[in-house]
């Protein structure tokens, strides 16, 4: 399985973050994160989960039936994805740049309904989980009592693939299972709101504040736990 990996330029044990792509696959957008996290002091890495799609593992922007075909075949393929999250950690807890036992993840769109599921998936080894407007949570709230780490979970008001009573009900479950989370809703802000590379949904004020407080959440548990 190809991935991307982003390291800070220093030497020493660095907490991990896995980074679980769009449905668009492993694309500079993602990439870009995946750096954006390594400048603040993490070794971050991208598996492409759409690799048994190699050649054509990628899609446009604006090819948005290519990306959902893409995400249909990964959900068609059950909890494999899970292995393939597995494989990355594996890999990661063999770096000598890695402190041990100190993973967060993050993803965005798929990617952030994927950090959900690992988190469910992987109580014994996140230790922060931040999903950004991962479309089918609400599927995954029966596994929601396996999490064990903290969570912060970003949306969009009117991204109209998560409607706002799923967010309602997202919130409310966690609540009523006694999970310690953050929800944030961005007034104004679609889905995708984080990328600035799709002009059509990026939202700079929202982007802006949902990064700032990512890294405050990664500094908290990651940071404070190496």
């Amino acid at each position: 399985m190809p991935a991307f990996l982003a390291e800070p330029s220093d030497a020493r044990k660095s907490p991990a973050v896995l980074v679980l792509i769009e449905a668009f696959g492993l694309v500079p957008s993602i990439e870009s994160v995946a750096r954006r996290l390594a400048e603040e002091g993490y070794v971050a890495l991208v598996p492409d989960l759409f690799y048994r799609e190699i050649p054509n593992n990628t899609a446009a922007y604006d090819d948005i039936p290519r990306g959902t075909e893409l995400m249909a075949k990964l959900v068609q393929r059950g909890t494999k994805f899970l292995d393939d999250v597995a494989a990355a950690f594996v890999h990661l807890e063999k770096k000598d740049t890695v402190a041990p036992k100190v993973f967060g993840v993050t993803g965005f769109c798929m990617g952030g309904a994927l950090t959900f599921a690992a988190a469910c998936a992987f109580p014994d080894r996140i230790v922060a989980a931040a999903p950004f407007y991962g479309g089918g949570i609400v599927s995954l709230l029966d596994r929601a009592d396996r999490i064990a780490c903290p969570l912060y979970l970003f949306f969009g008001e009117r991204d109209n693939f998560i409607p706002v009573d799923q967010v309602r009900q997202i919130e409310a479950k966690l609540r009523e299972l006694g999970k310690d989370f953050r929800l944030k809703t961005y007034a104004g802000a679609d889905h995708g709101f984080f990328n600035e590379e799709r002009p059509s949904v990026y939202h700079p004020e929202a982007a802006g504040h949902a990064w700032n407080e990512l890294k405050g959440f990664f500094a908290t548990h990651l940071k404070g736990a190496v």
